[in-house]
């Protein structure tokens, strides 16, 4: 851990060169936005009337320690997200947030077929999407500060619609779709269930995250990296099941050298199979019980690849410029280990490999050296 540098605050967080890997789309409307949407499409289930108190119910709602009752919010953000123009404008705002918080890569996932309730068929949803993410980009490229935004579509892991979810993938790769996903309830629901789906992708060299290690344990991290191939794990936290920790050691003890990693943690680790880890989602949906007791710290010590992620950023109240100060509050890094997670993450990212060095040596490195001084 360093400290070196400019001191860590929440503007200064805003200014480095940010790189985020897992971000719902239908997880980080403005409240403002739920707001207009609801008034447009006759939607009366808001449990709201003004933009602050509805903030304040979301960030309520989802903190309550269960993925299951995290996951009940986005009946509301979901249920105003039916049509084109809500889809085009959730998606151009998202980039616009991102932006104005100094992320300079973002891949953002959503599963379009939650968005066919007003007849919208599942190209329909793609594309509006994508329309609303290249016009934000657009914008950002005239204010002078290019953001590079893409899309990861999700298939639920309680449905049936996966293969069909990743025809999608395959069929809008070259178009700003760059992965793949399967999201939702943990439990009863194996990432294996939809095998087939995970074939197709590899058959066709196309990425995928699996949503796993979250609210169930080892099981389901096994499952993703053992029988589906991924890429990487959405969230991952639960690898902690599989690691050994002296007790009371923490990283810097010299008892912390004796940790030890089961076969599942150790694969995870030496394939550098990267951890998509939401901090402050992690508390909330009960995958840890605290913030002090999030293995973020641990993790990174052992060297597995952790990346720094937001999840809902309407949900968890946050931005990436949070998430930062949240490690930095609890863990004490500084800007030296926040280069590296950036680094990790544009290594991990499913975008080209030329353009994500370039990324690094002229965006993400150069960034973080002027933060340090």
């Amino acid at each position: 851990m360093t400290s070196t540098g400019e001191p860590i605050t929440l503007d200064r967080c805003r200014l480095a060169p940010k790189v985020l890997l897992h971000d719902h789309l239908d997880g980080g409307l403005r409240p403002s936005t739920v707001l207009d949407l609801a008034r447009a499409d006759g939607y009366r289930r808001l449990p709201a009337d003004t933009a602050d108190s509805l903030a304040r119910w979301f960030a309520t709602a989802a903190d309550s320690g269960s993925l299951d009752r995290y996951l009940e919010t986005f009946e509301h953000t979901v249920g105003v997200m039916q049509t084109a123009p809500a889809l085009e404008r959730v998606a151009r705002e998202c980039v616009e947030d991102l932006w104005a918080d100094g992320v300079v890569y973002a891949e953002v996932r959503f599963a379009p077929e939650q968005h066919l309730e007003r007849g919208l068929s599942l190209d329909e949803v793609v594309e509006a999407v994508l329309r609303g993410v290249d016009e934000g980009q657009r914008q950002a490229e005239r204010d002078g500060r290019p953001i590079i935004v893409r899309v990861l579509v999700t298939a639920m892991r309680h449905a049936a619609r996966s293969r069909e979810i990743a025809d999608l993938a395959v069929a809008y790769r070259d178009r700003g779709v760059v992965g793949f996903d399967i999201a939702g309830a943990e439990a009863g629901n194996p990432p294996s269930r939809h095998l087939d789906a995970f074939e197709y992708l590899r058959a066709q060299c196309a990425h995928f995250t699996i949503h796993a290690g979250e609210a169930f344990g080892l099981p389901s991290i096994h499952e993703a990296v053992a029988f589906c191939g991924t890429d990487r794990l959405g969230h991952g936290v639960r690898v902690m099941d599989d690691v050994t920790i002296p007790d009371g050691a923490r990283p810097g003890d010299p008892e912390f050298a004796d940790a030890r990693l089961g076969r599942v943690a150790a694969y995870v680790r030496d394939k550098r199979i990267p951890l998509e880890l939401c901090p402050s989602s992690n508390v909330q949906t009960g995958a840890v019980a605290s913030l002090a007791d999030h293995p973020f710290d641990v993790l990174a010590a052992l060297r597995f690849r952790v990346t720094v992620n937001t999840d809902n950023r309407l949900m968890s109240d946050t931005t990436m410029s949070r998430e930062f100060m949240v490690l930095h509050d609890q863990f004490g890094y500084g800007w030296t280990d926040f280069e590296r997670f950036t680094v990790n993450a544009m290594k991990s990212a499913f975008l080209g490999f030329p353009e994500r060095l370039r990324i690094i040596d002229d965006v993400v490195k150069p960034g973080f050296a002027v933060l340090r001084g």
